[in-house]
């Protein structure tokens, strides 16, 4: 059970990032983007399908290219931070899982939490303090002949962080895995997957998925309100190796169990 607490966590966490305010707003146009070429070409395909005798036919088509064009660049973009993921997972879980004792490991409980207590103190703080909110986002992105190219190295990048939004929450998800470290692959390997599966969905569903982050928008200014507390909590709960007090919460303990 101790086990799964942790990864259940980092799931959390990369559905989290998912969510956030400055990645969830701009995820249709990103998706978008990615598939411009796409795009582009079922507009003039469109265009030429206005000569036939049944253009309704060739508009049906064009839309259910696209929509495979963007789900597929999708499955590249999250491949490409879940590779990166995945290559830090096994380099924790073989460098520091071999090398530490108990006493280094609680040593690193203390410092771990410490350092989420200190994310979630980021993130709350980020409400007063304008400066705290400055994006970086990438404005030159390389472009391939092949968009799925495209789409994997910028899922390689943005495994990197992309936004202060996205910092917290990964460096949190590190500093868990840091305290867990013979768990680490599988730690990140959740953070993948809970920030990559609402992705796939969105390019699966992408013009549904739209409509649902518009009006999921004007709720995201308490994002950072309500994770900087649960980080603050979830800080708490490592720095004195009690994460098992979460079991006892009637609704958590169920998802952990399930």
């Amino acid at each position: 059970m101790e086990l799964e607490i942790p990864i259940f966590l980092s799931a959390l966490a990369g559905l989290g990032s998912f969510l956030s305010p400055c990645i969830l707003p701009i995820i249709p146009g990103f998706l978008s983007y990615l598939s411009s070429s796409s795009i582009k070409e079922a507009s003039r395909e469109r265009d030429e399908g206005n000569d036939q005798s049944h253009p309704n036919s060739s508009v049906i088509l064009i839309t259910r290219k696209v929509k495979i064009n963007i789900f597929i660049n999708t499955i590249y973009f999250v491949l490409g931070f879940s590779l990166i993921f995945a290559v830090l997972g096994v380099i924790l879980n073989g460098v520091l899982a071999t090398s530490i004792g108990n006493s280094f490991q609680q040593s690193l409980s203390y410092i771990g939490g410490t350092v989420i207590v200190a994310f979630g103190v980021y993130l709350i703080l980020s409400l007063k303090i304008g400066q705290l909110n400055i994006e970086k986002k990438f404005t030159k992105l390389p472009k391939f002949k092949t968009s799925y190219i495209t789409s994997f190295v910028f899922g390689v990048a943005f495994a990197a962080g992309w936004t202060p939004c996205v910092g917290p929450i990964l460096g949190s998800t590190f500093a868990l895995a840091v305290t867990n470290p013979g768990t680490a692959y599988n730690l990140l390997l959740a953070y993948s997957l809970g920030l990559g599966i609402p992705f796939l969905i969105t390019g699966a569903f992408f013009s549904q998925a739209t409509s649902l982050i518009k009006k999921m928008t004007k709720y995201l200014k308490y994002f950072n309100l309500a994770m900087g507390a649960i980080l603050i909590i979830l800080g708490i709960l490592i720095f004195f190796n009690q994460l098992t007090l979460l079991i006892s919460i009637p609704f958590l303990g169920q998802l952990i169990n399930i």
